[in-house]
């Protein structure tokens, strides 16, 4: 079945020890004075894009950002998204495999899950300033690999991450440790299903891998979302149902077969009640 172009970090041959795992680039040196246009596309590896300055547009499942100053986009593995950037941006680009950054720590190896549950960070001119030093310094790592860099560029990587994190906790300054107990379940429940919805759809299954009950995971999702686990699930099916459509020419029953669906008449009807369009109207609506 053709699928959404997936996009790798490409090896060097000057670099074998570390660009299959990480790679960062400057923007103006990368852009070279020409607009960046990136077409639908998913990677299998963590993509980020922070601006000093920008101008242009970014799409993320399905989602429309602006490109402005001081702002910071993260793309998950499976993500997609299509990137229009303006020549005159300024920033860094990073991309890494998810086993580029990995603490020792247990505690923190959720640092990262954590952060890039956002895709979009609009920080405020002082943080992105201090995140700034931290992106030039990685750069300065990955050019010079002076002795190791890699355990340098990693650490400065972490801080990084905690600043994201703490900009996006500002509002939550009075969270006791049993709200946060319900966000990292909810973050580690949205985890899950983005890497086994082809495979997982019952609520059940899913409260089992997070030694929940049903009525546990029901009660964290409701409480921060709004809504049920199984409403999760479902906007989770229909999410990764868009991404095929639009991205690439394969069949509808393709499509159903490859989201766990035997009976195509069945998906098409779960489609047209979750966005009251067919796939196929859905299809050529948007394209």
């Amino acid at each position: 079945m053709k699928t959404i172009p997936v996009r790798h970090l490409k090896i060097s041959q000057k670099e074998p020890n570390l660009s299959g795992d990480f790679m960062i680039k400057n923007l103006q040196e990368l852009l070279n004075g020409k607009d960046m246009v990136h077409e639908l596309h998913r990677h299998d590896f963590y993509f980020f894009l922070a601006l000093k300055k920008g101008t242009g547009n970014h799409e993320i499942d399905f989602v429309n950002y602006d490109v402005t100053d001081h702002t910071i986009f993260i793309i998950r593995p499976g993500q997609v998204h299509e990137l229009e950037l303006k020549n005159n941006s300024e920033g860094f680009m990073i991309q890494f495999n998810t086993d580029f950054y990995y603490p020792i720590d247990k505690g923190m190896n959720l640092l990262l899950q954590k952060v890039s549950a956002s895709n979009y960070y609009q920080l405020e001119e002082d943080l992105f300033s201090r995140i700034n030093l931290l992106l030039i310094s990685i750069f300065s790592e990955y050019k010079d690999k002076a002795e190791a860099y890699k355990e340098v560029i990693k650490s400065n990587l972490h801080i990084l991450f905690i600043e994201l994190l703490r900009s996006r906790n500002t509002n939550n300054k009075d969270s006791n440790t049993k709200d946060l107990y319900i966000q990292e379940s909810l973050e580690k429940f949205l985890h899950l299903l983005e890497t086994n919805i082809t495979k997982v759809k019952q609520v059940s299954k899913y409260a089992s891998m997070l030694n929940l009950s049903n009525y546990q995971l029901n009660t964290i999702t409701k409480q921060t979302l709004g809504k049920t686990a199984s409403e999760i699930i479902n906007e989770q099916i229909i999410l990764e149902s868009k991404r095929y459509l639009l991205a690439s020419s394969n069949q509808i029953n393709q499509i159903a077969y490859y989201l766990g669906y035997e009976d195509v008449s069945y998906f098409i009807r779960f489609f047209k009640k979750h966005t009251g369009y067919s796939p196929e109207a859905f299809r050529k609506k948007l394209t």
